[in-house]
């Protein structure tokens, strides 16, 4: 499976951000994506997700099958939102999202062991600290087979431990052949990844 970008382009408010950008990522691969602050990061992974359009060029999703034959359909995306209801229990945001995105993986508890919060599930989401709630998003990633995870700014909000134990998981889900594309301002704790430098030039 491979992650295809040729020429993608990138508008924000009719305004060009960024231009001709081009990458392969093939499944246990990450991709890094950095530059400052307006340089189109997010929009590039707004992009990928299907979530807005190219303003040129493509990417495109090779070897996903029937299950995944786009980057939209085969993505986990984690934005600066962490997409859950504030009145509804972790448990019921979390099964919500299993049962919309399909194609079940670890069980709600196995998920919430795996970033650590095993003991909040019954509290309502909005009572969680700003650190708890990036962790129970990132809970959301592993309760669905999805093969590309598309991080923006995944590690806003947590401690030194938790940054620790998010990138064991990003490494398992890369050594079980998933694919990441993260944008970010620091050092995710993943080894030999590419990197993406974005406004390096007439892309700024």
């Amino acid at each position: 499976m491979r992650l295809v970008a040729e020429g993608v382009g990138g508008e924000r408010g009719g305004e060009t951000v960024f231009t001709d950008i081009d990458f392969i990522v093939s499944d246990g691969e990450a991709l890094i994506i950095t530059g400052p602050n307006g340089s189109g990061k997010s929009t590039l992974l707004r992009i990928i997700a299907g979530l807005l359009p190219a303003a040129g060029g493509a990417v495109r999703l090779e070897g996903g099958g029937e299950q995944a034959p786009d980057p939209a359909a085969a993505c986990h995306y984690l934005g600066h939102e962490n997409g859950m209801k504030p009145a509804l229990s972790v448990t019921e945001n979390l099964d919500f999202w299993q049962n919309f995105n399909g194609r079940p993986a670890l069980g709600l508890g196995d998920a919430l062991e795996a970033v650590g919060l095993d003991t909040v599930a019954h509290l309502p989401y909005g009572y969680l600290s700003t650190g708890q709630r990036r962790r129970i998003a990132i809970a959301r990633l592993l309760i669905n087979h999805r093969p590309l995870w598309l991080l923006d700014e995944p590690t806003a909000g947590l401690d030194r431990r938790s940054e620790e134990r998010f990138a064991a998981l990003m490494a398992e889900h890369l050594h079980q052949g998933g694919m990441i594309v993260a944008a970010t301002h620091v050092a995710l704790g993943l080894e030999a990844v590419k990197e993406l430098r974005m406004g390096d030039a007439a892309n700024a």
